[in-house]
């Protein structure tokens, strides 16, 4: 089973001879045929991966060594991973994920703030930083020719050239680019303010739930949102055969 996308014949066409393809302007699937989606089970075997290795195990690596040894050897050690995964794919030619990119960078620059300070004030800020670095980076990037979700939707929900090609796909992710620019802002200023105006015990108790509702308000407008597209581009889940 490919991630490719398929088109597969519903009605003939008047007037077309056997296995002719009528080419139209991109994002208008040719008359009686239908542009399919990668299967889920597709997509899962791309995104899992990347989850894990981008993600699960850095913060695992975190966790353990902050228990260990203190939150900047910790942050060093999970630094390490992130960036002894991203030579191994430049020395093997591998494509980046975007994902791997967006870890680095943060974790980049939260291992900096933990060397030039050992404070707890200073510690707790250091996740607030990279959230608004990743959000700047989106909003960055969103002006770009290559706009980051185009780069994420790479490692979550693999779609051939042509699909991702098209203009109604193209506009998607780079609004989408602007959504997560605003999810990562949002949630560190919410953050930030918590962390000046609440007690310590406070912040770490309504943090992680603030955090919550916001990523999580943020993937449940992309998922609608790229639902709509995908019907507006005649694009569906493919089949099991």
């Amino acid at each position: 089973m490919t991630a490719a996308v398929h088109l597969r014949p519903q009605v003939s066409t008047p007037g077309s001879t056997p296995g002719s393809i009528h080419r139209l302007a991109p994002g208008v699937p040719p008359h009686g045929m239908t542009a399919e989606l990668p299967r889920l089970r597709s997509i899962g075997r791309q995104a899992v991966p990347n989850v894990i290795e981008c993600t699960l195990i850095p913060t695992l690596i975190f966790s353990v060594g902050l228990h260990v040894s203190g939150f900047i050897p910790a942050s060093i050690a999970a630094l390490i991973w992130a960036y002894a995964m991203l030579i191994r794919r430049l020395r093997k030619g591998a494509r980046i994920p975007g994902l791997l990119l967006l870890t680095t960078l943060g974790l980049s620059v939260r291992t900096a703030v933990a060397i030039a300070s050992g404070s707890a004030f200073v510690y707790f800020l250091q996740p607030i930083t990279a959230t608004a670095v990743v959000g700047l980076t989106f909003l960055a990037s969103s002006v770009t020719r290559n706009p980051l979700v185009d780069r994420l939707a790479k490692d979550f929900c693999p779609l051939d050239a042509e699909t991702a090609a098209r203009p109604g796909v193209r506009r998607l992710f780079r609004r989408l680019t602007v959504l997560w620019a605003g999810v990562n802002l949002l949630n560190a200023t919410l953050t930030c303010w918590l962390l000046l105006t609440q007690p310590l015990s406070v912040f770490v108790a309504i943090k992680p739930v603030s955090a919550l509702v916001i990523t999580w308000t943020g993937v449940v407008a992309t998922v609608l949102w790229a639902l709509r597209v995908a019907r507006q581009e005649g694009l569906r889940p493919a089949r099991a055969y």
